[in-house]
């Protein structure tokens, strides 16, 4: 198909993961106001740069979204083109496989052949055009059988936060695009298992993006978590019913607790490289998930992880800051005035009820502050 086209040629239906809670963006992000409807990068808030992204390859009426109870009012307002139908909110955190399981098993019934794309709602893309070529390739390579399309992310760093792909031999490209098949999934790995697959150079950052049919991902879930598939059979049975809200609140929270990438990746590359079929295409379109502050300020600043002297990012209302041998800081704080005097790679951010301050190294641990204050009693900063 020509990279040109405005869509795909097989029926696509993009999921959208919405349901974090962003602990990491502690003090902006809060359980009503996620991370992934907050503007961090631009005007526009992360989960509506998705689907602007998701826009060129398919139709608003086949977009879904996965979120939950106290995100769903929000995201209908800030997404007025996707259906209300089409916006889900579920009832328990169940991480991510029975959010994908629930949404293929919803598409079998009437499109058993429908190529889903399982999308995060928070990650920044800088080549959009380059994004809609993979995907498309991605989509293409996915719907021709019982095959799996995973994005990995070329790596930069050894980032320990992450999960690696281990790639395997190349096969034929998808409309131009670069295709691997895949040997096995590591999470998140120490730093010296993290180093070695860096300098490897055989090993991709996973993305968190999957291409599958509805029928293929569904067959894996019966295959790999039978005690959720009937269950969730029953949920979608009753989609679009009046019983369907009760038999979702009731039925969803039994299901197990547990990511795609567990749940069904995992166990799915166990039969081997070339019975998997498991494919990897190429992640270079300049993404990122910014999981946490600093993240952010390696995005906003366009500097390499491996740059020595970085400089200060400052956002906000109308942001002034007087920077005095300082540098590499990342500055949030609306209608003030900040002052840095001989400091470096500290992150300051500060809302109407708290400020936060740490290093840009430690910024990964922002989320055990939420932990804290939940153990305190302090939900209403959280």
């Amino acid at each position: 198909m020509p990279t040109g086209s405005s869509k795909t040629e097989q029926h696509f239906a993009p999921v959208i993961l919405a349901g974090g809670s962003g602990t990491r963006f502690w003090p902006r992000s809060r359980r009503k106001l996620a991370k992934q409807v907050l503007a961090l990068d631009g005007e526009r808030t992360m989960i509506q740069q998705t689907v602007e992204r998701l826009s060129p390859l398919t139709e608003p009426t086949d977009i879904w979204v996965i979120t939950n109870e106290l995100l769903a009012e929000l995201i209908s307002e800030q997404l007025p083109e996707i259906s209300k139908e089409h916006i889900l909110s579920e009832p328990a955190a169940r991480n991510t496989a029975p959010a994908c399981a629930l949404a293929a098993i919803l598409l079998e019934k009437t499109a058993p052949e429908t190529v889903l794309g399982i999308f995060p709602s928070d990650h920044v893309v800088k080549d959009q055009t380059r994004f809609a070529e993979v995907i498309r390739a991605g989509v293409e390579l996915a719907a021709g059988g019982s095959r799996i399309v995973v994005i990995g992310v070329p790596p930069t760093r050894p980032e320990t936060g992450y999960g690696y792909i281990e790639l395997g031999a190349s096969v034929d490209s998808a409309s131009g695009v670069a295709v691997r098949r895949v040997k096995r999934f590591t999470e998140k790995p120490h730093r010296a298992l993290a180093e070695e697959f860096l300098a490897s150079g055989n090993y991709a950052w996973n993305g968190g993006i999957f291409l599958w049919s509805a029928k293929t991902l569904v067959e894996a879930i019966r295959e790999h978590c039978s005690a959720m598939a009937p269950l969730l059979e029953e949920i979608a049975a009753a989609y679009g019913t009046p019983e369907f809200e009760r038999v979702f609140a009731e039925v969803y929270p039994k299901c197990e607790n547990i990511s795609i990438d567990y749940a069904v990746l995992e166990p799915r590359s166990a039969r081997g490289e070339r019975g998997a079929e498991i494919y990897c295409l190429p992640g270079d379109f300049g993404w990122n998930d910014l999981g946490c502050w600093d993240a952010l300020h390696e995005h906003a600043s366009g500097c390499k992880p491996d740059e020595e002297s970085k400089p200060n990012v400052v956002e906000g209302d109308d942001p002034l800051c007087i920077s005095i041998d300082s540098c590499g800081n990342y500055v949030n704080a609306p209608g003030k005035v900040v002052a840095l005097v001989g400091v470096m790679n500290l992150v300051v951010v500060q809302t109407k009820d708290a400020l936060l301050i740490t290093t840009r190294e430690r910024s990964q641990d922002v989320g055990k502050v939420v932990a804290e204050l939940k153990a305190a009693g302090r939900d209403d900063l959280i």
